[in-house]
């Protein structure tokens, strides 16, 4: 891998089973190190040292790098059962909300909308916290509390009494499960090579996209048949099942913290105080510790042209999945008569085009991004050789749109404009794949602090997108409303070029080095 704001070639590159994980996501970093990057780096140690505690060993088993593909896939499919579920409960509750209105004995329309959307405040607050706690005690802690709470807080919101009690255990509730969202990531980095890890960040990202879409549908019906009440009450025993799941098959994967736990156990063993982790440096103040973890995704976002344009994209486009959401039901039932337990079916095209966007993804990126590297790298594979399947995807994403708002308002057969939404949701799909992919390999060892500061804008724009959807309408109508986003995506989509062409310059250009 070229060097990069984060990477080197010769001191990090692409985790191997040769190598202690350091490589894949050590954010317990000390001296700094002169290297055309200007990187922090671990510290230096004395390989040699007797009191040095390493892997032992390239094959070493307790390396998640050198788990079995069992294993390691096993912890993968399960954090992304947890990725998809935690999204799911975003937009499950939609369609009772008339329902609690209803019950509550309110007709405010901004609340209404407010109590779907502050659940995605908690999941833009959450990855503040979590992501330096993750860094502090270890991955796997994370996600089972924020199991355990996020089940808590569910089901106080299936037995809330008044709106503000509902809206604050939704909070509470988005605020926990955001783990994943936020430091998934860094688990896949942990456990994977980069032959891997389009696979997995495929998996991995589609519940994110893919939980919105899925919500709508059982939500609808499920409202209809049982009332708003029993959203809650199955989100939470779906959660308890998988976070039984998760108890029988997450393991820890953040390697300064399993060499942490071996240097603990040997010096019990052993009696020898002086033996100290590889990955380890001069400890600082927990607060100061955890001060720094929450500073890392701010600088990371203000201060990296990458992290921050790209985030911005991923932003907005992701917040397009809750804009056409919270509209489908004004849309239609206004336009084509549809019923209220019908009209959720409207969103299972959205979800086929995000599965779509997945098989196309699985398709071109692995091909891609070995074709590219053996003509122009020698083999070797680079972050921006995962981009080139984004930039169809860009346009797509405009292109959907104009046929989904231009439709709609001329009332064309239903199936076209949801045409529109299904090409939509492709291009959603494998843009968000592909950034967060690419954040992933760029920002290599500080992956999760990357994701974070994406997380956190990603839900900022979808919590607050939907809140003007309807007024958009209400002054542009539905032709020139979605016509105006597309042009907005289309402002974003040389993005995509710029960072194929030029990202590995950026990410080498002395003055973007960002000091972590």
């Amino acid at each position: 891998m070229e060097s990069g704001i984060l990477t080197n070639a010769k001191a990090d590159g692409e985790p191997k089973s040769n190598r202690p994980s350091v490589h894949a996501e050590n954010e317990h970093v000390g001296k700094k190190t002169s290297s055309k990057s200007s990187r922090v780096d671990t510290p230096a140690k004395d390989e040699t040292d007797s009191n040095v505690v390493d892997w032992a060993g390239p094959d070493d088993a307790e390396n998640p790098q050198n788990w079995t593909p069992f294993k390691k896939w096993s912890n993968i499919a399960v954090l992304s059962l947890i990725t998809f579920n935690v999204p799911l409960a975003s937009s499950m509750f939609a369609p009772g909300v008339p329902q609690l209105l209803e019950d509550f004995g309110t007709t405010n329309q901004s609340l209404a909308t407010f109590v779907v959307s502050v659940y995605i405040l908690g999941l833009a607050a959450g990855p503040i916290v979590l992501a330096p706690l993750s860094e502090m005690y270890g991955r796997v802690i994370i996600y089972h509390i924020g199991n355990v709470l996020f089940i808590i807080f569910t089901i106080a919101c299936a037995l809330s009494t008044n709106m503000g009690m509902l809206i604050a255990f939704r909070f509470l509730a988005g605020l926990v499960g955001a783990g994943p969202i936020a430091i998934g990531g860094g688990t896949i980095v942990d456990v994977t090579n980069l032959q891997q890890r389009g696979t997995a960040m495929s998996v991995w990202t589609l519940g994110p996209l893919l939980g919105p879409s899925v919500g709508p549908i059982a939500g609808g019906f499920l409202a209809q048949a049982a009332g708003w009440r029993w959203v809650f009450w199955v989100l939470a025993i779906v959660a308890g099942v998988i976070a039984v799941a998760g108890l029988l098959v997450l393991r820890e994967t953040h390697a300064p913290t399993l060499l942490a736990r071996k240097t603990k156990r040997l010096q019990k063993e052993t009696g020898n105080t002086q033996l100290r982790s590889k990955l380890a440096s001069d400890p600082p103040p927990q607060g100061f510790f955890f001060f720094r973890s929450i500073v890392r995704p701010t600088k990371l976002l203000v201060l990296s042209p990458i992290c921050l344009l790209l985030s911005i994209y991923s932003a907005f486009v992701y917040a397009m999945i809750y804009f056409m959401f919270s509209t489908f039901s004004f849309i239609f039932e206004g336009q084509y008569g549809f019923g209220a337990g019908v009209v959720g079916l409207v969103y299972i095209a959205v979800g086929i085009g995000m599965a779509l966007g997945v098989v196309i993804q699985q398709i071109t990126g692995d091909r891609v991004l070995k074709h590219l590297a053996a003509k122009h790298n020698d083999g070797k594979p680079k972050p921006e050789y995962r981009l080139p399947p984004m930039i169809g995807a860009g346009l797509s994403i405009s292109v959907g749109l104009v046929i989904y708002g231009w439709t709609a308002q001329y009332e064309v057969q239903w199936a076209v404009p949801l045409l529109g939404t299904l090409i939509v949701g492709v291009g959603i799909c494998i843009t968000n794949i592909n950034i967060n992919t690419y954040l992933v390999d760029a920002f290599t060892i500080y992956a999760a602090s990357a994701l974070a500061a994406s997380t956190v804008l990603r839900s900022l724009f979808g919590a607050l997108f939907p809140l003007f959807a309807l007024q958009l309408y209400d002054a542009l109508d539905y032709g020139w409303g979605n016509t105006l986003l597309a042009f907005i995506a289309l402002a974003l989509w040389p993005l995509s070029l710029i960072f194929f062409y030029y990202g590995e310059k950026i990410r080498t250009y002395p003055k973007f080095q960002v000091k972590l």
